[in-house]
């Protein structure tokens, strides 16, 4: 019998995203955590927006299902809706937060102790919008919503998002510059590896910003597929990561048309990356 290698001094526990797996039938991404903790997948991320909107027997059930499991949902993303304006000239800073009191209580209720702040279609900036307005709005609410995270005992993770997806956030750098405006202890970043690819930003930004790195997201390639063999960006990017000491959770948020294969396969490169 081989002897098992050691473990990595920096650990990380791994997690999968389901709502990216099958978006029309399970938005929430629940479908799948049975098969996540078959194959060994240390907890799963779920689409908070979803989740929010769930009456409460339906929440019962999903919690209990959980329960059954034995996988956590430890992140939920997704944090706004698309019909909630987070910048320009129809916010209403008042009903965001009427949401995300809401929203956040039920992330806690399902044991999430990170939200990830990316929501896309609610923070983009409107044409004809100022950038720097937009900008004020959401540190405005982020500044607002740390409280309201603390009271439930979870951090917001600054997302950065790609210019395909996003035209306000698009790099750790901003993210980070965002957070320390905040300057809550509770607001802090998620870096993905997949956005960093897409906006070719260096990899030096993770010893940067280490100290506020909350939440990992990984994917392989800039067609975001699960992780499933060599790759050098993958690669280095694990190398960089595991090089600030960071040892907290890593979600992959990627695409599959194999998921049965894929999820198990992505968990064995992503624990060899991790690890070395």
């Amino acid at each position: 019998m081989s002897t098992p290698p050691a473990p990595s001094l920096h650990r990380l526990r791994f997690g999968c995203c389901g709502s990216m797996i099958a978006p029309d039938t399970d938005p929430i991404g629940l479908a799948i955590v049975e098969e996540l903790a078959a194959f060994g997948y240390d907890y799963i991320e779920l689409s908070l927006r979803d989740l929010a909107v769930l009456p409460e027997p339906a929440l019962v059930a999903l919690t209990s299902r959980l329960s059954r499991s034995g996988l956590a949902c430890e992140v939920c993303n997704n944090f706004f809706p698309p019909e909630i304006r987070l910048t320009g000239p129809a916010v209403d800073l008042s009903a965001a937060l009427r949401y995300a009191e809401h929203a956040l209580a039920t992330a806690a209720r399902v044991g999430a102790s990170v939200v990830i702040f990316g929501s896309s279609g609610a923070r983009n900036v409107p044409a004809g919008f100022l950038h720097e307005d937009a900008w004020g709005q959401l540190r405005t609410l982020l500044t607002a919503l740390a409280p309201i995270a603390g009271r439930h005992g979870i951090t917001l993770a600054i997302e950065h998002l790609n210019r395909g997806e996003s035209n306000i956030l698009n790099s750790v750098a901003e993210g980070w510059r965002m957070a320390q405006e905040v300057a809550y202890p509770r607001v802090r970043l998620l870096i993905d590896a997949y956005h960093l690819l897409v906006e070719h930003e260096p990899l030096a930004i993770l010893a940067q910003v280490a100290p506020a790195l909350a939440h990992v997201h990984v994917a392989q390639g800039i067609d975001r597929r699960f992780p499933a063999g060599s790759d050098t960006a993958l690669s280095t990017f694990f190398a960089a990561l595991h090089a600030t000491g960071y040892a907290q959770r890593c979600s992959v948020e990627a695409y599959s048309r194999d998921f049965t294969t894929d999820a198990p396969g992505a968990l064995t490169v992503c624990r060899s990356l991790s690890s070395t």
